[in-house]
């Protein structure tokens, strides 16, 4: 799946992603990164919000968002720390709950899925370690032809060993299907680096950068970020002491 935001607005809650243009390829993975704040989460969010408001045009494959967007939905998976499954079942219960919610889901692929990763279907989520519950929902959503998965700091907190498994299984599910797209939300560099092919650097609710995997500098990124920040500071300590030596003038007149 294809998906090019163009010009997009969306608020939610607090929060404003503000005029975002940039586009997540089909066959890649896109790292979504940028300082805590920046608005990575709140753009997963908007993709999954079947209901989510926003200005600007979003197009999968050519196609408006908006447009069956029901539909969509089941090809879409998401992986966080969130969560979105009934933490008391095992990890089949969850299947046989929540297969229904989705027009083709195969619970043979699950299991199959599960198994290469090393996990019991019959574990309850509440015991999985946080690498087992992100890898049970990776087998949930390769289980109903997912388009486009959308991974939340995924890889956060994994141990080398078990980081290159699942960075092996993201590719190897690219290589079998090239209309797939991942979208990874991460701040690791060295997952950056070793695994990705483009990124999109947001800051602010703004996209700040978009470039290929090899061109990204993230030194670059957050010192421009600090420069931004040093320079909104001098410009508020600066219109202060205008406003001060007004203040003084007046009183001086008065």
């Amino acid at each position: 799946m294809n998906v090019k935001f163009q010009n997009v607005t969306y608020k939610r809650k607090k929060f404003c992603l503000q005029n975002l243009s940039f586009t997540i390829r089909e066959g890649f993975i896109t790292a979504l990164t940028g300082p805590n704040g920046a608005g990575k989460t709140a753009l997963c969010h908007l993709l999954l919000d079947k209901n989510a408001r926003y200005e600007g045009s979003i197009l999968a494959d050519d196609m408006e968002w908006r447009q069956n967007r029901i539909a969509r939905m089941n090809r879409i998976g998401f992986v966080s720390d969130e969560q979105r499954f009934f933490m008391e079942l095992t990890a089949m219960e969850n299947v046989r709950l929540l297969h229904c919610l989705y027009d083709e889901f195969s619970e043979d692929k699950f299991q199959e899925s599960m198994e290469k990763m090393q996990l019991s279907v019959h574990t309850y989520l509440r015991d999985m370690s946080r690498g087992e519950y992100i890898k049970y929902q990776l087998a949930f959503a390769m289980s109903h032809k997912t388009r486009l998965y959308l991974l939340d700091e995924a890889s956060a907190g994994m141990d080398p060993v078990f980081k290159k498994d699942f960075f092996r299984m993201l590719h190897e599910l690219l290589m079998a299907d090239e209309q797939c797209s991942v979208l990874f939300s991460t701040h690791i560099q060295e997952d950056i680096r070793k695994h990705m092919d483009y990124v999109i650097h947001l800051e602010q609710g703004r996209v700040l950068s978009e470039c290929e995997a090899g061109e990204f500098n993230a030194g670059t990124a957050f010192e421009n970020q600090a420069d931004r920040r040093n320079f909104n500071t001098e410009t508020a300590f600066e219109k202060q002491a205008d406003a001060d030596k007004e203040r003084t003038a007046v009183h001086g007149q008065s």
